[in-house]
């Protein structure tokens, strides 16, 4: 209830922000254009200077930037822990996935069927973003200023990827964070090559435990008491510069997740238990409505646990050994409605500030959702967190794409409720595969309605 009470808390705190930053932001907008269309331009030059500055750029060299300041100091924040968040939780992940006591046939098609899961949520999700984007529904009318540093992302072969996921220079890659592919691989190697060599690697293990505990806790505070914030200072800033272009391609952002995530709930799992077993998929979809509401009711896949043994087994007829195993390592690793919101996300921050999205570019974005996503640590908004992970690994690190990120991490709360029904009824889907691969369904039971 502590745990749950926290969480509350948080999403209260950032709420407030959103609303107190829109509130702010427009009271600076009309402020703007008073002060500038009454000609008293030097007292909007003294609040930009001030509170908006980027000191960093040649004519900040006289500007305070306190709001800017903020928001730099918790993107860097996030930015520092990229790198150890992705080589500890992926890592760990490949540990609890490979355990040898529970390797086999069970662990085989557990790990099968979500990975089948995930590359159809991304594609899926990645065709629909792309949709969007090519409708113009992600575009901002940017400012003549503001456009001329928009970047493009230069043309290159997705086969160069495979190349770079295997770093030439192990030190090299940790040190920086656009080349996260790379780290993912490590993490992924060292998991598995600890899992083989088994209690050897303990000493190492709990170093990576402990590093992880570290980096959560860090990203904890992070997120709890400097997000909302950070939040406020970035959502006023930017409607005080840049005005109201940024509402709608947001407003599209939230609609698109929530849409892409609830038809894939009714689409992927009936059609992915259909394909596998032959079995009539409506008694599935009407016995797991009540786990995806009590699961975007709490927002919370751990909460939602117990429901979703109990429905497997007392009316999908799945294998309570096989569930024990299949339901927690899927609260684990079985994030592909954080994929599918990754895909949206990432189409909608990067067309939002001026750089077009490639069918290539979705390509190597959905490789780095479903990897990093099966890492994800249990953290506030750990979803919206590491899409930090993929702007970096695609090179999405402008001022305008973080606004786009700030926008996200702050309007995630009703996108969050609809993703994490697509990730607690994929796991019950692949308990109920399963199961019945491994001839231990009660088909009896199932089918009952």
């Amino acid at each position: 209830m502590g745990e749950k009470q926290k969480k509350n808390n948080i999403v209260k705190r950032m709420i407030l922000a959103v609303v107190a930053g829109f509130a702010v932001g427009f009271c600076l907008l009309l402020l703007r254009e008073e002060v500038l269309n009454g000609g008293k331009s030097e007292i909007w030059k003294v609040i930009d200077a001030v509170f908006f500055q980027d000191i960093t750029a040649t004519n900040g060299i006289e500007g305070i930037g306190l709001f800017y300041i903020v928001g730099q100091l918790f993107m860097r924040g996030l930015q520092m822990a990229i790198v150890p968040l992705v080589l500890t939780s992926l890592s760990l992940a490949m540990c609890s996935l490979a355990n040898p006591e529970r390797l086999g046939k069970i662990a085989g098609k557990t790990f099968l069927t979500y990975s089948g899961f995930y590359i159809v949520a991304a594609a899926l999700a990645g065709g629909a973003a792309y949709f969007v984007k090519c409708m113009g529904w992600f575009n901002v009318n940017l400012p003549n200023e503001m456009a001329a540093e928009a970047v493009t992302m230069e043309g290159y072969n997705p086969l160069t990827t495979i190349v770079n996921v295997v770093p030439a220079n192990i030190f090299s890659a940790f040190s920086s964070n656009n080349e996260v592919i790379a780290v993912v691989v490590v993490a992924v190697i060292l998991g598995l090559c600890m899992t083989t060599l088994g209690k050897k690697t303990e000493p190492l293990k709990r170093v990576l435990e402990n590093l992880n505990d570290v980096v959560q806790m860090f990203l904890n505070f992070l997120i709890d008491k400097i997000g909302p914030v950070a939040i406020f200072c970035m959502i006023t800033r930017t409607l005080a510069i840049y005005g109201v272009e940024y509402i709608k391609p947001t407003l599209v952002w939230m609609v698109t997740t929530i849409v892409v995530s609830l038809v894939l709930v009714v689409t992927i799992y009936p059609a992915g238990i259909l394909l596998t077993t032959r079995l009539n998929p409506i008694p599935f979809v009407k016995k797991t409505a009540k786990i995806g509401l009590f699961a975007a009711a709490t927002n919370s896949s751990a909460a939602t646990l117990p429901l979703n043994m109990k429905t497997c087994t007392e009316e999908l007829g799945c294998s309570e050994e096989i569930g024990s195993f299949v339901l927690p390592t899927g609260m684990t690793i079985n994030m592909n409605g954080t994929t599918a919101m990754h895909m949206v996300a990432i189409t909608f921050i990067a067309t939002a500030a001026g750089i077009d999205i490639t069918p290539s570019v979705l390509v190597v974005a959905g490789f780095l959702s479903i990897c990093t996503a099966m890492g994800t640590p249990a953290i506030p908004v750990a979803g919206t967190t590491m899409i930090y992970v993929l702007m970096s690994g695609l090179g999405l690190n402008s001022e305008l794409c973080m606004i786009g990120y700030s926008l996200v991490l702050a309007m995630n709360y009703l996108p969050g409720m609809a993703v994490i029904t697509l990730n607690v009824i994929g796991d019950a889907a692949t308990d109920v595969i399963v199961s019945f691969r491994e001839g231990a369904l009660d088909k009896e039971t199932y089918e009952k309605m």
